[in-house]
């Protein structure tokens, strides 16, 4: 609707990223205002949903995080440099400190060295999305002051205290769910091995394009280690299931590989909604758990058993207040207003 409305008033796109909608958004509102602070304000006050942005004009940087700060942006440095970056390891890799969290609805100017900060209007709470936590971030960042691989003990924890299975041999899907799976072995007392090997030349498969992408891509990506399977009662551990594919693929290589037994846990509760803030996770229709029982759930992957982290567990494990965290594709109740057109879609 907004690169629409710029269409019509002349604005030409040579792309079809909401970065240059936005970036067109600044510029309209800049003729009107001649002043950057009050055409960044007024551009984000026609934006919806999550967004977290670095813009360099005329030598100025600005990082905008949106007023709901559902996705992460981090402001590290040193006595030289001042850095902006989506994930706080940028830091450790420039060997710079990490500095804080760019806040909810903060528009902070560096110029010079010189920091800035004016504010957007806030919002009752936050919304900070929970799969930034279990997934999408590197387990040694930090995330609005929480360590990503303590969130992730914390998951396996939880999962050692609701599903105390009698196993042989603790196993991860990685490299995400690796932190989890040393914590249920830990709390269970029970081996963790690598049953798994990742093949670190393939990326993430559940946002593939297609079926047959996905497929080819899960066999690419990992293989079974054969004496540490054979015979063995495992427990499996994997961040999320969205459309199953995996998950199936995974357990039919596990009892390839000569496991007696394959119970698989999840550091997630069952994902029943798309999301619509940025992560192409899957339309409705794909995604497993809708409409379905657990039984019928694990019957399709062709597991022994499959046990997802409950709601209270997962909220538990990240420390955040439910009502400051995004959860929209697990309880389909979003932050935000869904436009129908979108949400039919």
């Amino acid at each position: 609707m907004l690169r629409q409305e710029l269409i019509d008033l002349g604005y030409k796109f040579k792309s079809t990223t909401d970065s240059e909608v936005i970036s067109n958004l600044i510029i309209d509102e800049y003729k009107k205002t001649n002043n950057i602070i009050e055409s960044i304000k007024m551009a984000c006050s026609k934006l919806i949903g999550s967004y977290s942005l670095v813009l360099v004009i005329n030598g100025v940087l600005y990082a905008i995080r949106d007023p709901l700060a559902m996705k992460p942006l981090a402001l590290g440095g040193d006595d030289e440099f001042i850095v902006v970056a989506s994930e706080s390891v940028a830091f450790d890799a420039m060997d710079m400190n990490y500095l804080r969290d760019i806040e909810a609805g903060e528009i902070l100017e560096i110029n010079k060295g010189l920091q800035t900060s004016y504010h957007l209007p806030t919002c009752e709470h936050t919304a900070n999305c929970m799969f930034e936590y279990l997934y999408f971030a590197r387990p040694d960042s930090i995330i609005d002051g929480k360590s990503v691989y303590e969130v992730r003990l914390n998951v396996g924890k939880t999962l050692a205290e609701e599903y105390p299975i009698d196993a042989d041999v603790v196993i991860a899907v990685p490299d995400s769910s690796i932190p989890a799976t040393i914590a249920y072995a830990r709390h269970r007392g029970i081996p963790y091995s690598e049953g798994l090997i990742k093949n670190r030349y393939v990326g993430r498969t559940f946002i593939m394009p297609t079926q047959k992408d996905r497929d080819i891509a899960v066999r690419m990506k990992m293989n079974t280690v054969g004496p540490v399977l054979k015979d063995k009662k495992v427990v499996v551990i994997d961040d999320s299931i969205v459309r199953g594919t995996t998950s199936r693929t995974i357990i039919r290589m596990l009892k390839d590989a000569g496991a007696k037994e394959v119970h698989l846990l999840i550091g997630c509760p069952e994902i029943l909604a798309p999301c619509y803030y940025g992560i192409a996770m899957a339309t409705k229709e794909e995604l497993i758990a809708v409409g379905k029982t657990n039984q019928e759930i694990t019957d399709e992957i062709g597991a022994d058993s499959v046990g997802y982290i409950s709601m209270e567990g997962l909220v538990k494990s990240i420390g955040t207040p439910s009502e400051d965290l995004c959860l929209g594709c697990l309880t389909e109740k979003y932050p935000t207003i869904i436009p129908p057109e979108l949400y039919e879609d």
